[in-house]
């Protein structure tokens, strides 16, 4: 299932009580969360389980270094969400993404966010076979539709 971004990898989401605030509104830091399942289930469909690129690629882990959200609209208890998660920039030692939340056609957050490879807590060039496998939709289709 896509979102209708070229390279999108997209994820399922129920909202449960434990993401929800006082309001019955997903608390803010609940879309972290998701987002960072998205981001996860992106780079296990493109190169597999992180346990094995920490094990196989002699310690190598991603961390946000940056991340820019915007927060259109809420969701609610028992709410389906798609989390859209797509590569717009490969450089040196970092990949740039985007995201977005859905709930069917709604758009209800976006996010920026800038993923830097790091080894012994030194960021380090993405390896080569991954930055293929992560290399962004060449047509910039999907970064004008997401905007």
């Amino acid at each position: 299932m896509t979102l209708g971004n070229p390279g999108e990898h997209t994820l399922q989401v129920r909202v449960y009580y434990e993401d929800t605030d006082f309001s019955g509104f997903v608390y803010h830091a609940s879309y972290l969360r998701f987002m960072e399942r998205g981001r996860t289930e992106l780079l296990r469909s493109l190169a597999g389980d992180q346990s094995d690129l920490h094990r196989d690629a002699e310690g190598l882990h991603f961390v946000v270094r940056r991340m820019v959200i915007d927060y259109a609209k809420p969701a609610r208890m028992d709410d389906i969400l798609m989390v859209g998660t797509w590569t717009t920039a490969m450089k040196g030692a970092s990949m740039h993404l985007a995201q977005e939340v859905r709930r069917g056609d709604e758009g209800l957050v976006k996010a920026e966010v800038v993923v830097a490879c790091v080894r012994d807590g030194r960021a380090v060039r993405l390896p080569d076979s991954l930055r293929l496998r992560l290399a962004p939709d060449q047509s910039g289709d999907h970064l004008q539709s997401s905007r």
